[in-house]
């Protein structure tokens, strides 16, 4: 997540200078065709290129939309997971007079967050952070999933015998959650809760596995490759087709100059096709970035922070003062 004002424009164009450089090219080759070569018949009608820009800006704005919205539900989904570790954290205190039961809810509590952030962070074939735009960005920032193993980070929170069990499973966040299930049933056989506080703090675990279940919703499950394939192909014909389009409007404005203009201003046709393509191309890239909120880029949302502001919050309940510090941004980047 971008924790700053916004991205400066130097950064933005460097993120997208590979398509500038395509578009460039594309813009150059139908110029010199015409004007050099003397091909006038490769001018299209405008009326084309503006019908396809048209479809492709509605196709544009459709993805990004959705994108958005996967980005938003992304992090309600880690909101309502902040807001029900809290209120988890109060009843595993308050319900209970067991100082050492408190202690293991709470920390296995920190062990499920920790697996289950670790599972959003591995990589799916579908997912763009690999790409060169967007993996020589990372090295501007910090994904602390790659900094340490997820056995290193367990180990912190959970017992040898939980964490040798634990590395064995498929589903890591879900058999923590278990392992707090069981907890409290033996705490409620022990008659160290009554029947509404086992039902409560059950429920909790429920909620739990709610959210771990939308949160890998949209983890494994991609923004349909049916509209990011339709989408793509559109952009790409759109800023092969706008030079060609371009031709013929700018040749006329030969007519209006004198001097040296005179005669060359076909030209212009290149920046302007290229400002306009990168354009397009930009709200794709952007859209694109939003799509996998989980995966390590720049846009990516904040569970790393979240997870530790919970740590922060509940371990302060338990009264402790030795507390790990907040995760700070890197080049207003945080993960």
């Amino acid at each position: 997540m971008h924790s700053g004002k916004s991205y400066k424009l130097l950064e933005f164009l460097i993120w997208t200078r590979r398509n500038i450089y395509k578009t460039l090219i594309i813009g150059i080759i139908p110029v010199i065709l015409y004007q050099v070569v003397d091909l006038k018949w490769m001018a299209i009608p405008w009326t084309v290129v503006a019908l396809l820009g048209t479809a492709t800006a509605f196709l544009v704005g459709f993805k990004n939309t959705q994108t958005y919205n996967r980005t938003w539900e992304a992090r309600q989904i880690w909101g309502a997971i902040l807001n029900s570790s809290r209120a988890f954290g109060t009843m595993s205190r308050d319900f209970l007079n067991n100082a050492d039961a408190t202690r293991i809810l709470f920390y296995r509590h920190f062990a499920w967050l920790t697996a289950l952030r670790y599972a959003m962070r591995d990589s799916r074939v579908w997912e763009t952070a690999g790409n060169a735009y967007n993996s020589e960005y990372q090295k501007f920032y910090v994904i602390p999933e790659r900094e340490t193993s997820l056995e290193t980070e367990l180990e912190k929170y959970i017992s040898p015998d939980d964490l040798k069990y634990i590395l064995t499973t498929k589903n890591k966040a879900t058999q923590l959650m278990s392992l707090q299930s069981k907890t409290i049933k033996e705490l409620f056989a022990k008659k160290e809760i009554d029947s509404y506080q086992f039902v409560e703090m059950q429920r909790m675990v429920k909620d739990f596995y709610d959210q771990q279940g939308k949160s890998e919703r949209i983890k494994n499950f991609p923004y349909p490759r049916q509209f990011a394939t339709i989408n793509s192909l559109f952009i790409k014909l759109f800023c092969i087709l706008l030079p060609f389009g371009m031709l013929k409007d700018f040749d006329k404005l030969n007519d209006s100059v004198e001097g040296i203009l005179k005669g060359n201003m076909v030209w212009l046709t290149i920046p302007f096709s290229v400002l306009i393509s990168w354009v397009y191309t930009s709200l794709e890239q952007v859209g694109e970035s939003t799509e996998n909120p989980f995966e390590g880029s720049a846009n990516d949302v904040p569970i790393s922070q979240m997870s530790r502001t919970i740590e922060i919050d509940m371990r302060e309940m338990l009264g402790e003062t030795d507390l790990p510090p907040a995760l700070q941004a890197k080049n207003n980047i945080i993960l």
